[in-house]
């Protein structure tokens, strides 16, 4: 009807553009859903790429903490007794002498002559102290010397006279008393200023610093210019060594002492020289034991005639036992024992990597090593350097295993005795 009506008036094509606008919008709302679900895929691709990137991340967060709850750990196997029965000890390296060179007179350096490295002989010049001060106070003395001397001789010829007239009569006993007494009186100044003029040239003598023995020098403290005061309390200037004998001084478990004879052999051997070992006597034994350690005390005189040995080296003595030893003994490492209130223990990995706690008897300590009586077989599987908070049935992943041989570094801190190998962590 309303289409009747717009043509009756001339009004023409106004339900085309009615339906022309219709289909505009159903294109508009086409390209609406379109870009809609465009920006909605694209929203669920970026959280699913967060969702994954978050699953990934706590994956590799738990791999993490299970990594860090595992402990890693080293191994090692005993080993029989039967098959080494040397007394393995630590030691330090010293010159046969070693001395500190201090000042005997002060004053200040004017020259050095000799610096580390150099080998000397026995009153060869080290340094020249200046001691201005010193050589006045003998010009002085000397002084003093001369006037003593002279009184000394007017005292002499005083007491002569009187004692002549005393024989005459001409003076009294009291007289003759007093000029003795003035003699002996200047005898004792002549003395005195006689030992003080030598005091003083022997002081003077002090500021040439000579070699006390031959040997090396190991270290200079002081340089041209530096002020030195007389005296073992101020600056040492000199180290010196005497390095063609060494001594060795090792500390030998009480259980072995009866067995430590002076003149037995001992094997010398260094890290840093593989292959070689050095043989030294034993020159003398403390003769008691150390209430403190439970150990004795022993000096190796070692030779050293081309100069291979340097003073102050660590290195590892072997003393061969004379004890008998059982068959069914086995050798660890001491730093393989866990000290516990019931009891010593060795920690033993299983085959299901579960950690069991076995008790142990010690036999003999020889050092870095220990002899163990009962508890573990040549099979078992002990760790080295165990955690404190170890606790039986603890699963551990063994990381590496040691050479049965015993630990190098004992005696150097619990830093040291740990395995190249070990990189245990705690949960």
């Amino acid at each position: 009807m309303t289409h009747d009506r717009h043509s009756s008036i001339g009004i023409h094509g106004l339900h085309e553009h009615e339906a022309a606008r219709g289909f505009k919008r159903i294109l508009l709302l086409k390209r609406m859903q379109r870009v809609a679900l465009a920006i909605l895929g694209v929203l669920l691709v970026g959280g699913l790429i967060v969702m994954g990137l978050r699953f990934a991340k706590g994956s590799a967060l738990a791999e993490t903490s299970r990594e860090q709850q595992m402990r890693y750990v080293s191994v090692i196997s005993p080993k029989s007794s039967a098959q080494d029965n040397l007394l393995r000890l630590p030691g330090t390296l010293q010159g046969s002498i070693e001395a500190p060179i201090y000042a005997r007179t002060s004053g200040y350096v004017s020259g050095w002559y000799k610096d580390i490295g150099d080998q000397v002989k026995k009153g060869d010049l080290l340094a020249q102290i200046d001691a201005p001060e010193v050589v006045q106070q003998l010009n002085e003395a000397k002084a003093a010397q001369v006037q003593a001397t002279t009184n000394l001789q007017l005292a002499k010829s005083t007491f002569e006279r009187w004692d002549a007239l005393r024989k005459r009569d001409a003076v009294s006993q009291q007289e003759l008393d007093e000029k003795r007494n003035a003699l002996a009186v200047a005898q004792a100044a002549e003395t005195s200023a006689k030992a003080t003029v030598q005091r003083l040239q022997d002081q003077v003598g002090f500021s040439r610093i000579v070699a006390p023995f031959s040997g090396v020098i190991t270290r200079r403290n002081v340089d041209i210019g530096n002020l030195v005061d007389a005296g073992g309390g101020s600056l040492v200037l000199f180290t010196m060594a005497k390095s063609d004998t060494l001594r060795v001084y090792v500390y030998v478990p009480q259980s072995y002492a009866p067995q430590i004879k002076t003149g037995n052999k001992a094997e010398v051997t260094l890290r840093e020289l593989p292959g070689r070992s050095f043989t030294g006597t034993i020159a003398r034994t403390a003769g008691a034991i150390d209430p403190l350690t439970r150990t004795m005390q022993i000096e190796i005189r070692l030779p050293n005639p081309d100069g291979v040995l340097l003073p102050g080296a660590y290195a590892q003595v072997a003393i061969k036992a004379t004890g008998a030893t059982s068959q069914t003994a086995l050798t660890v490492p001491s730093n393989t024992l866990l000290f516990r209130p019931e009891g010593i223990r060795v920690a033993i990995v299983g085959a299901d990597g579960k950690v069991h706690l076995q008790p142990v008897t010690i036999s003999r300590e020889l050092g870095t090593t220990v002899e163990l009586g009962s508890g573990v077989t040549t099979q078992d599987r002990l760790i080295v350097n165990p955690a404190d908070s170890l606790n039986e049935g603890d699963v551990v992943s063994v990381a590496a295993s040691e050479d049965a041989s015993p630990v190098k570094d004992a005696g150097k801190g619990a830093a040291d005795k740990k395995a190249p190998g070990s990189k245990e962590k705690a949960s």
